[in-house]
């Protein structure tokens, strides 16, 4: 076996959990993927020095850390809309856009299954990838976000931590006490988001594509919860409350039925949704991604995305004569 075999034998199986890393340190999927490739590139350049003295695993998740924290000491955090400001209070006036922010970006579940992986480094990948907590890491300094993140996801020694940081182990804790602290102010109880069971899950997601692509807002109605909230990045504004955020989607999209189609996609260990427009002429145009909180009371949260270039993200056309189902 070559030296470059050997490499890609030890190290491949590990590519789908380090782009989950690199997500949650930085918020996108372009970049996480960017940053992985730095990240192979670095182990590879320093794998004759590689003595075993930590798990492949340990040892890739270092590197790619390091790469991380460089990264983002030269960019600026990426939000949802409801991290900089409040929700609108009018549906019917004119949503303001930024198209100059570096959004939080949705991450398909496709990426975080690498060749090989087992069922180990696949529920490593998915553990704490919903996009709440994501977008809320954004808001810690970039040594708490990886504090948290190898000792809250990845569950990390403190010890292994601070020789990482190159800290010890008490300002590793005290790093982890402030960190959850503020995600504790930013993050929804746990129980208000507890999730459907797998029959009630199908039967919403069902009806969720019925009201949508029959421009039913009385049923969309029906499937919110009352203090649900419509996020749509680069738009700043957002809307929280059950009849805003339906009064919106009415005014803003349903024309009527048939216009709209829902494909059914996976982002951020979510359900979610590409959303296809019909122009006059029969084609079908992607518009946006949609990436859905779902709990057993309704829909708490519809993030959507639209720029029609998340939707080639997942595998899928940009435009089509075909129904995209």
């Amino acid at each position: 076996m070559t030296v470059s075999e050997d490499f890609a034998g030890l190290t491949g199986p590990f590519r789908g959990e380090l782009v989950a890393h690199c997500y949650r340190m930085l918020g996108s999927a372009d970049e996480a993927e960017d940053l992985v490739q730095e990240t192979y590139l670095r182990a590879w350049r320093s794998f004759d020095g590689f003595e075993g003295r930590s798990s492949i695993r340990t040892w890739l998740y270092r590197i790619a850390t390091n790469v991380c924290l460089t990264a983002i000491e030269r960019r600026g955090r990426r939000p949802l809309p409801s991290g900089l400001g409040g929700p609108s209070d009018d549906p019917d006036a004119p949503v303001v856009v930024g198209t100059d922010v570096p959004w939080v970006q949705p991450l398909p579940d496709a990426l975080l299954a690498a060749d090989r992986a087992d069922p180990a480094g696949v529920t490593a990948a998915r553990a704490g990838v919903r996009l709440a907590f994501v977008a809320a890491l954004q808001n810690l300094s970039a040594r708490q976000r990886a504090v948290l993140i190898l000792r809250d996801v990845l569950e990390w020694p403190a010890t292994d931590v601070a020789e990482l940081l190159d800290t010890t182990p008490t300002a590793v804790h005290s790093a982890l006490r402030r960190a959850r602290a503020q995600l504790a102010d930013t993050l929804p109880a746990e129980d208000d988001l507890a999730e459907p069971t797998e029959p009630a899950r199908r039967a919403l997601l069902a009806r969720f594509v019925t009201a949508i692509e029959s421009a039913d807002a009385g049923l969309l109605a029906e499937l919110l919860r009352a203090d649900a909230v419509l996020e749509m990045p680069p738009v700043l504004t957002w809307f929280a409350g059950r009849h805003a955020v339906t009064r919106f989607i009415q005014a803003q999209f349903f024309t009527g039925p048939g216009w709209l189609r829902l494909v059914p996609v996976r982002a951020n260990g979510q359900d979610g949704f590409a959303v296809y427009q019909r122009d006059a002429d029969g084609w079908w145009h992607a518009h946006a991604v949609q990436v859905l909180t779902m709990t057993a009371s309704g829909v708490a949260r519809i993030v959507a995305f639209t720029d029609p270039a998340e939707v080639g993200r997942f595998g899928l056309p940009d435009r089509t004569d075909a129904c995209p189902h």
